[in-house]
């Protein structure tokens, strides 16, 4: 899954954008509000964190302006505003949820679960395929019964594909689950972690669409 992350203090920026990438998310960091237009234009993102106290345009006209255009992606406000008015005008513009500063790293990974689940229409935390159960709280799998331990970067590729069963995932999009701006993209990453998990969970269970990426059945 990837994620924008709009912050502009370093320190929290840092700290935030090591924890979510040691829970295999990728993430790309802005550190200005008049920025953010610019990188929503250019990635499909899963979520956003969004401060409010930015330099070149505040958070919450970042919130509006992203509103307007029609933008429904998942807004997680990250501040140190904890006052009943600010939470109130920030649920109203259009956030989904409001994380008050300083917090744990926990309850941050479990509220933007909530809100991943939520986008797609799930309000359980496990994905059901087949014979396939994927826990996104836990990130665990299991396969006909039994445990299968996944990588994180294995867990990213599968997560990615079985968001939309039957339909083909290019590799890019897969690269986008994988990496942020900043970060090195070996040419086949995408299909090293394929096979491991065709390893784990049959040869079969990944197709190939040549030319095109990769795709999971969908169960009849």
């Amino acid at each position: 899954m990837r994620l924008l992350l709009v912050e502009d203090d370093p320190m929290i920026g840092e700290s935030i954008e090591e924890g979510l990438r040691g829970e295999s998310y990728a993430v790309d960091w802005v550190r200005n509000g008049g920025d953010v237009e610019l990188a929503l234009s250019g990635v499909a993102y899963d979520l956003m964190l969004l401060d409010l106290g930015l330099p070149g345009k505040q958070g919450m006209e970042v919130l509006r302006a992203a509103r307007a255009r029609g933008d429904d992606l998942p807004v997680l406000i990250i501040t140190a505003r904890d006052g009943t008015p600010a939470r109130v005008e920030g649920l109203d513009a259009g956030a989904d949820d409001y994380l008050v500063k300083p917090f744990d790293l926990d309850e941050l990974l479990a509220r933007i679960r909530a809100l991943l689940r939520r986008r797609v229409n799930r309000t359980r935390s496990v994905i059901e395929h087949g014979g396939l159960k994927l826990d996104l709280a836990s990130h665990e799998a299991t396969f006909e019964g039994h445990l299968v331990k996944l990588s994180a970067r294995e867990f990213s590729v599968l997560r990615a594909l079985l968001d939309h069963p039957g339909k083909v995932v290019s590799k890019s999009q897969l690269e986008e689950k994988l990496y942020g701006w900043n970060a090195e993209v070996e040419s086949n990453t995408v299909d090293v972690y394929v096979h491991h998990l065709r390893k784990k969970f049959g040869s079969d269970f990944i197709k190939n669409v040549r030319g095109v990426g990769y795709k999971i059945a969908a169960v009849p």
